[in-house]
């Protein structure tokens, strides 16, 4: 599981753990109880699941949980198979819910937002803004986000390119997570990559470009608040280049 953080390392394991405990919890109450309301209770361990890790975690949780709804809980017991169409239909509409829930549930998880109750940050985030909508000039703006950006991930520079997606470098996504290819880079045990790393500028569903950030080099990674927030900066300067223009950058 190299390419999972440990937060969605522990959620794959109780995607395969859960499930199959819980059912069997069940089974002294299996005659008692509905197969709606046995599948309700799986559904919840799917979205705790789904809520601790990723979309995948929640996918495995979801597949356990019909898989062991059948097997514990829907007759005959202790084989996979299901003879009852009540119970089949049960069945399937766990393993539906429990794979949308967990979208919804990784979506949130990659949307989130945390309350921000640090002045400088509410101050970056202010300053920024009041500079969107008083300048004409996009530039102005980058370059504020890029002193900002400095100042709060502690960098050694930072630099930003117009409208260019060349190479593969490391992205810091919207959820504060940093992705080396399709990896979630484990932060807290490695520090920050040890290249240039990926902030995008997006407005209005368009790409504008990218910050480039250079972390200090040894230095740990910045805080996931202070990530979030500097997720939001550039979220800041692309939508200040969708409303003011990009004239003159390519």
């Amino acid at each position: 599981m190299s390419g999972f953080s440990l937060r969605d390392s522990v959620a794959v394991a109780a995607a395969l753990v859960c499930p199959p405990a819980v059912a069997a919890l069940l089974v002294p109450f299996r005659t008692d109880l509905t197969s709606a309301n046995a599948a309700l209770v799986l559904v919840v361990v799917v979205v705790a699941v789904a809520a601790l890790g990723n979309r995948a975690a929640g996918a495995l949780a979801a597949l356990s949980a019909a898989v062991w709804f059948d097997f514990f809980l829907a007759p005959p017991y202790q084989r996979f198979t299901i003879t009852g169409r009540d119970d089949l239909q049960t069945a399937v509409l766990l393993l539906v819910v429990g794979l949308v829930v967990s979208q919804l549930a990784a979506r949130v998880r990659r949307l989130r937002v945390v309350a921000i109750t640090d002045a400088g940050h509410l101050t970056a985030l202010h300053d920024t803004a009041q500079l969107a909508r008083s300048t004409t000039s996009p530039d102005a703006v980058v370059d504020h986000v890029r002193g900002e950006l400095t100042r709060l991930l502690g960098l050694r520079s930072c630099r930003f390119e117009y409208g260019t997606l060349l190479g593969h470098p490391p992205r810091l996504e919207q959820d504060g997570d940093v992705v080396v290819g399709r990896r979630v880079w484990d932060l807290e045990r490695k520090g920050w990559p040890p290249e240039e790393i990926e902030l995008r500028a997006t407005g209005n569903g368009h790409y504008y470009g990218r910050f480039m950030l250079t972390p200090e080099p040894g230095s740990g990674p910045a805080p996931l608040q202070a990530r979030l927030v500097a997720v939001t900066l550039a979220d800041q300067a692309g939508e200040a280049m969708a409303t003011i223009g990009t004239k003159g950058h390519g």
